[in-house]
């Protein structure tokens, strides 16, 4: 093992020219989109761990604290917090990936990046998606993403796709400190926000998943399996409806976006975390 700015490495896969597709928890993880989705990714394909993020160097224990599990009063399991890097060797002409599962850093954005390109670099990555999500004043049933991309190329693929452009300003996630100094070192790229409706909360919006998945599999050149996914978002979408059937007070709240879909154009949607009306599934749904 060797460590290099912060990050432990077991070894450098080989891979012909890879994107690198990274989600964060944290601040732009809203329902769960964007560190679901480097999972999921990595879980699907298979991918193979070589390196992961130091703790000591880039996290704020008071901030985001280990997760421990005790049994019987015994101490079973200790994690920081961190991240880890997987490798995917795409079949016959499907792109090779590496793929960031990682929490959002709490210190040294600027050094938590320069080693993240640094990597990149040796691994001869030639883009990078970082995926982010917010709470937004959409429906369940939605599948809106907005972008920011590096170059015309890139953007025009993605208004193809009716992916949307970011007119924003305000607070920002690592997303975009990894995107200005990747754009300086001559790397394509691309941030991707999925908007989730404001008025859930406490489950993963597998139905925007699967919508990024595919915008994803699209983009990079690889091939995506959503049936699991499916499956999950029915169960839980017959859920959410159920609730909203039962409760008129969410019921007015959803007539109200949805008249306000048809007033509006898609541009001037902005992102929100308030809501009078909050469904929270962890309530309702089992623990399976």
């Amino acid at each position: 093992m060797v460590k290099e700015h912060g990050i432990e490495i077991d070894h450098l896969p080989e891979l012909d020219a890879p994107w690198l597709i990274a989600g964060f928890n944290g601040w732009g993880n809203a329902l769960d989109v964007s560190n679901g989705m480097a999972g999921y990714l990595a879980r699907q394909m298979q991918a193979a761990p070589f390196a992961r993020i130091d703790p000591d160097e880039y996290y704020r224990y008071d901030g985001a604290r280990p997760h421990i599990k005790i049994d019987a009063g015994s101490l079973k399991r200790l994690k920081p917090p961190g991240g880890n890097f997987y490798a995917v060797k795409g079949p016959g002409e499907e792109r090779d990936l590496v793929i960031l599962q990682a929490d959002e850093p709490n210190l040294r954005w600027y050094g938590f990046t320069a080693a993240i390109l640094s990597l990149c670099r040796r691994l001869g990555v030639t883009h990078i998606i970082t995926l982010g999500s917010m709470l937004d004043n959409v429906l369940h049933t939605d599948r809106l993403i907005s972008f920011v991309a590096s170059n015309d190329a890139l953007s025009d693929r993605l208004k193809a796709n009716d992916v949307l452009p970011i007119y924003y300003e305000g607070p920002t996630a690592i997303h975009s400190v990894i995107q200005s100094e990747g754009v300086r070192d001559g790397f394509g790229c691309i941030s991707l926000w999925c908007h989730c409706p404001f008025y859930l909360e406490n489950i993963t919006h597998h139905g925007m998943l699967i919508a990024v998945g595919e915008l994803l599999a699209d983009l990079a050149g690889f091939t995506f399996h959503s049936d699991g996914l499916e499956r999950e978002w029915q169960k839980v979408a017959e859920k959410i409806q159920q609730l909203i059937d039962e409760n008129p007070k969410v019921q007015e709240m959803i007539q109200d976006l949805r008249k306000s879909k048809l007033t509006r154009n898609r541009t001037e949607i902005k992102g929100t975390s308030e809501g009078g009306n909050v469904i929270n599934l962890q309530d309702f749904l089992d623990p399976d």
